[in-house]
């Protein structure tokens, strides 16, 4: 039996921004995250690091990428229908612990000092299989917590938690991974899904909504998901604009260690810096945007041009200071547009296909990895860094350019039907 959850007093002006955590189940699960992200930004630190340490080649970052974002762009689909069909607490319980596991056996071989780069590339494969069925069944399940009133700000809640992460992780392999090692941030890392594990035992599991979906073919399920998206414009107009920004645009994990090490030269500190200031600007757009209640398809258009526009400025610079501050307004408008393109999925999306429209967000916003890391590295290799930022800054403004005639037409044809 399902119940909803009890529906505490208005929150006050100031508290309106975070009024999401008055639902303990909610709560619960924030924190846990909150902590058990800051541990994976904290590993794709040291993970960076311990490549470039390795080889010396921009093309084995883009493999690490494309080895851990390739299951995801091939299965986050049928994730997505997974989502839909199982307990969504139960499945989540399983992902966190295989993900805490990988972590111990990547900490013990560089502990060990028996870690080479194919194992590297192993560990991120398998990591890759975790996320493609635990990503979209998390953007689900952090949904059906609140009430309808509560999601727009459990969306934004949820990019305070990726950004605040994103901040503290780095910023906390930077200082510490010199007098630790690397070895000890995968243990960090291993250590901090305790806190999502114990978070999520801690529910109260009878306010979670546990739907009886009628079993159905797989195929069908994920052609619906698909046929869906294709017939909802303002869902297709995200899937548009993500499928830029995703692929040619979001590859951190590729783009921040090339910066790092083959254009401002950065040590340790340095290059988790880099990282703290793309969270810092990511962290103040998900607190702003935590306060808005609506998020309309001009504004995330403009955050996606502006996206675009900084990481081509990014591209141009040698400045570590100036890097910081373009960095800082990359995240800004990076969080804003995803922010924007989340809000819309999930507040437009019906609850039966939620999983499978999340999964196929998530496949355009991580799963392209595997073909932007490619030719991010490869790029590199034969153009250089700086010349590979820019093309990749041009392709993110092209995709804008796509979404905003397809929104124009999508208008156009309202506006005669009307």
């Amino acid at each position: 039996m399902s119940t909803t959850p009890a529906t505490p007093r208005p929150p006050s002006r100031l508290l309106r921004g975070f009024s999401a955590l008055r639902v303990r189940n909610y709560r619960l699960y924030w924190f846990g995250q909150l902590v058990s992200m800051t541990g994976s930004w904290v590993q794709a630190t040291a993970q960076a690091l311990l490549v470039l340490q390795l080889t010396s080649e921009p093309l084995a970052v883009g493999l690490v990428a494309t080895f851990q974002f390739l299951p995801v762009m091939l299965f986050s689909l049928f994730g997505g229908v997974i989502a839909d069909r199982v307990p969504r607490y139960r499945m989540i319980l399983s992902t966190q612990v295989i993900a805490m596991t990988l972590a111990i056996i990547f900490g013990s071989l560089v502990a060990l000092d028996l870690i080479q780069l194919w194992q590297v590339y192993l560990l991120a494969l398998l990591q890759g299989f975790v996320n493609a069925l635990d990503a979209p069944v998390r953007q689900a399940f952090a949904i059906e917590l609140v009430g309808k009133e509560d999601r727009p700000n459990a969306v934004a809640l949820n990019s305070i938690v990726f950004n605040g992460s994103r901040i503290i992780g780095p910023a906390m392999a930077g200082i510490l991974i010199g007098p630790l090692g690397i070895a000890t941030m995968l243990y960090m890392n291993a250590a901090s899904f305790m806190a999502m594990l114990i978070g999520l035992l801690l529910m109260d599991t009878r306010l979670i909504k546990n739907e009886q979906r009628p079993p159905q073919p797989v195929l069908r399920q994920l052609r619906e998901g698909l046929a869906y998206t294709w017939r909802t414009p303002e869902v297709l107009l995200v899937m548009i604009l993500m499928a830029a920004i995703g692929t040619f645009g979001y590859n951190f994990s590729v783009t921040m260690p090339l910066i790092g090490g083959f254009v401002l030269h950065t040590d340790a500190v340095s290059y988790g810096m880099l990282g703290a200031f793309l969270g810092l600007g990511s962290l103040a757009a998900a607190l702003a945007n935590a306060y808005m209640r609506t998020f309309t398809p001009l504004r995330m258009i403009i955050s996606a041009a502006a996206f675009s526009l900084l990481l081509g400025a990014l591209a141009l610079t040698t400045w570590l200071p100036l890097a910081f501050g373009l960095l800082f307004a990359l995240g800004f408008a990076g969080i804003s547009f995803t922010t924007a393109a989340n809000t819309s999925i999930q507040l437009r999306v019906p609850d039966q296909l939620r999983g499978r429209v999340s999964s196929l967000y998530f496949t355009l916003f991580a799963g392209s990895t595997p073909i932007g890391g490619l030719l991010i590295g490869g790029a590199a290799n034969v153009i250089g860094v700086p010349n590979t930022l820019l093309m990749c800054a041009t392709l993110c403004l092209l995709g804008v350019g796509i979404g905003t005639l397809y929104q124009r037409h999508t208008l156009h044809l309202q506006v005669a039907h009307s």
